[in-house]
């Protein structure tokens, strides 16, 4: 028996796209959490880069690993989310998760060296 990866995408987020169509407030409902955690996650990203100050030997590794974060998130899914249906909406949370992962990567790092 052989598992494909978009069979399990697909219903993993079938049920989503189910509860998206039944009507128009749903719809926007994901839409604007989408874009309230791209908000959140670019500010945290930004503060806490412009927190660490200019770039030396131990900042500059902090960025790259947030970098690196935000890169394996992104792939991670592309594979995970279906490009058949709604790849807008499962566009926008890529990004969505990319930055606030590398956002909450940067707080914890921040906390933990500059305080």
């Amino acid at each position: 028996m052989k598992i494909n990866i978009s069979d399990i995408s697909n219903a993993m987020f079938s049920p989503l796209q189910t509860w998206a169509e039944q009507s128009q407030g749903n719809w926007n409902i994901l839409i604007v959490s989408g874009f309230v955690l791209v908000l959140v996650g670019g500010l945290l990203t930004f503060v806490f880069r412009k927190k660490m100050g200019k770039a030396d030997e131990r900042t500059t590794q902090i960025s790259l690993k947030g970098s690196l974060i935000m890169l394996s998130v992104i792939v991670m899914c592309d594979v995970i989310f279906p490009k058949e249906y709604m790849w807008q909406v499962f566009f926008l949370f890529k990004y969505a998760l990319a930055f606030l992962a590398s956002g909450i990567y940067l707080a914890v790092r921040y906390k933990k060296d500059f305080f």
